[in-house]
């Protein structure tokens, strides 16, 4: 969850003869499934696939991240570019301890990611529907475990175990001080 502060500068209303602003307000952001399934059905689009977003459309997914329940529409429209960098910062957190190898890394499917199938991974591996409301790159990164740790294991091609093999005997000369 991000917590952020954004002040609201003071104006005069010219027609109350008064100041009207001048105070900050916190709100409670969350980056996750839910907000992600709000945006998706408002604009009707992938979040995740379209890169492009018009500024209405980020707007649009911050108020749909907001847990402040209430919340002015002149809150977002004075967001702070400090306010934005935070957002951004937190949207892009990695949010995990895991990583993975650079092969993993390279198969990309072609499948565009929607909140639709994401509660489909969820369904098929099991997911407790309370994640939903987890950092989505926390979420995502989970339905990515469990898909490795559920496919079965890789066989090594007659390249791989010969190279394997050179190894294991290399480390093995080296640890007994041998020629061969």
């Amino acid at each position: 969850m991000l917590k952020l502060s954004v002040s609201i500068p003071e104006v005069f209303n010219e027609t109350n003869n008064e100041f009207i602003g001048g105070h900050v307000v916190d709100i409670e952001l969350e980056h996750s499934l839910v907000s992600l399934s709000k945006w998706e059905s408002f604009f009707e689009t992938p979040f995740i696939a379209s890169k492009d977003k018009t500024e209405e459309q980020v707007l649009w997914y911050v108020e749909a991240m907001t847990l402040t329940p209430n919340v002015p529409p002149e809150v977002f429209q004075n967001l702070s570019q400090d306010n934005v960098d935070a957002i951004n910062k937190y949207i892009n957190a990695k949010m995990s301890a895991t990583w993975f190898s650079e092969e993993e890394k390279k198969k990309h499917s072609r499948e565009v990611v929607t909140a639709e199938i994401i509660y489909y991974w969820m369904i098929s591996l099991g997911v407790p529907f309370e994640c939903q409301h987890w950092h989505l790159n926390k979420l995502l990164t989970l339905i990515r475990v469990c898909n490795q740790k559920n496919a079965p294991e890789k066989k090594l091609t007659k390249q791989e175990i010969a190279e394997r093999n050179r190894d294991l005997n290399a480390q093995r000369k080296a640890q007994l001080k041998t020629a061969g």
